[in-house]
C-alpha cells in the first residue's frame, strides 16, 4: 500500500493505491488549517509502507505536508522530482527539473493507459499544455494563466473594470461582468485549440484530447474539440513511477 500526495498551487489530493487502483481519497486547500486538515483526513488510513510525492508548491508547504505525513503514517517522506526519463516518458526540456513534475505524471499517466499521442491540459491556477508523442517522446508545451487568475489579474490591474457581480459565458456580452468572465474563458479555450492544431500535424493528425485540473471540465466544455476528461492524471503517474523502480525518489 502506498500513500500518493499531489501538492499543487491551490489545494493538495491525496490517496491510496492498493497496487492495482486508487483507494482512499482526498483534498485539502492551501489555509492556515491545512496541517490540522491533513491529520484529520489521514486519521482512519491504514498505515502505508510508503508515502510518496510530487510537489509544484514551496519549501514551506512541502515541509509542513512532510511533518503531517511522518506524524500520521510514521514513515519518511519520498519526493519525486522531476527527471529527464522515466517510466517510457521523455521529457523535451533542456533543463529536465524545470518542467512541473505534475505535467510529467500526467504524460506518465497517458502514455501507460496507452492514450498517446495526445495533448495534455491542466487546467487550473495556470493552464498548460503538453504534447506527447506515440512512443513516449515529449513535444514541448505551453504555460499561461488558467481564466480565474486572467480574471483576477484584469480586476487587479485595472482602475475601472470592477464588475459588482461574477459574469457568465456568452459568445458576446452587452456588459462589462459577461465581458470579462467570457473573455477569459474564451480565452483558455482558444489556447488548447491552437496549440492542438499546431501540434496535430507532429502527433499524426488526430491527436486525443485529455482534460484535467480543478476547472478541467468547465473549460473542455468550451473547447470546440472532442476532448476526454482525465482525473487523478498526476496520482495516477505517480503511482507509475513508485512502483517502477525507478530511480526518481529523495527521502526527506
Amino acid at each position: 500500500m502506498i500513500a500518493l500526495l499531489d501538492l499543487g498551487n491551490t489545494r493538495a489530493k491525496f490517496a491510496l493505491f492498493d497496487g492495482v487502483a486508487l483507494i482512499e481519497r482526498g483534498v485539502v486547500a492551501w489555509d492556515d488549517s491545512v496541517a490540522f486538515a491533513l491529520a484529520s483526513a489521514w486519521a482512519d488510513w491504514p498505515r502505508p509502507d510508503r508515502v510518496v510525492a510530487a510537489s509544484v508548491v514551496d519549501s514551506v508547504r512541502e515541509a509542513m505536508v512532510d511533518e503531517a505525513a511522518v506524524a500520521a503514517f510514521d514513515r519518511p517522506l519520498e519526493w519525486l522530482r522531476t527527471p529527464a526519463q522515466a517510466c517510457g516518458v521523455r521529457n523535451a526540456y533542456a533543463e529536465p527539473a524545470r518542467l512541473g513534475v505534475d505535467r510529467f505524471l500526467a504524460m506518465v499517466h497517458a502514455y501507460r493507459s496507452g492514450r498517446a499521442p495526445c495533448i495534455l491540459v491542466s487546467a487550473g491556477t495556470a493552464l498548460t499544455l503538453d504534447a506527447l508523442a506515440a512512443d513516449g517522446s515529449h513535444l514541448g508545451g505551453l504555460i499561461a494563466p488558467g481564466a480565474q487568475l486572467m480574471y483576477q489579474s484584469v480586476l487587479g490591474a485595472t482602475a475601472r473594470v470592477k464588475p459588482d457581480v461574477v459574469g457568465q459565458v456568452v459568445d458576446a456580452a452587452d456588459n462589462t461582468a459577461d465581458g470579462l468572465f467570457a473573455g477569459c474563458w474564451h480565452a483558455a479555450a482558444a489556447l488548447v485549440e491552437r496549440f492542438t492544431a499546431r501540434m496535430a500535424p507532429r502527433l499524426g493528425g488526430h491527436p486525443r484530447v485529455l482534460v484535467g485540473g480543478g476547472d478541467g471540465q468547465a473549460l473542455a466544455a468550451l473547447v470546440a474539440l472532442a476532448t476526454e476528461h482525465a482525473p487523478d492524471a498526476v496520482l495516477l503517474g505517480l503511482a507509475a513511477c513508485a512502483t517502477d523502480g525507478e530511480t526518481l525518489l529523495a527521502t526527506s
